[in-house]
């Protein structure tokens, strides 16, 4: 399938929402840290995903996960 807009394309959107609904499978990866929010932008041109966690030592950290698809190359 051609995709005829990049703006976000909807390959982009399905994936940044794909990731927010990982959150406690991508936990289980993330050792000594929680994952406590999850914030989605899937109208922007290139979609992100804001992961918001807690360590054990109760310090936050911020992860930002941008959804980028290079151009179909037919």
């Amino acid at each position: 399938m051609k995709t005829p807009s990049y703006n976000p394309s909807t390959l982009e959107v399905h994936f940044a929402n794909a990731l927010s609904t990982l959150q406690k499978e991508l936990e289980k990866h993330i050792e000594n840290n929680k994952i406590i929010h999850v914030e989605s932008h899937v109208k922007r041109d290139n979609p992100m995903v804001r992961f918001s966690l807690l360590d054990d030592d109760g310090d936050p950290h911020e992860i930002v996960v941008r959804i980028i698809q290079v151009p179909d190359k037919f």
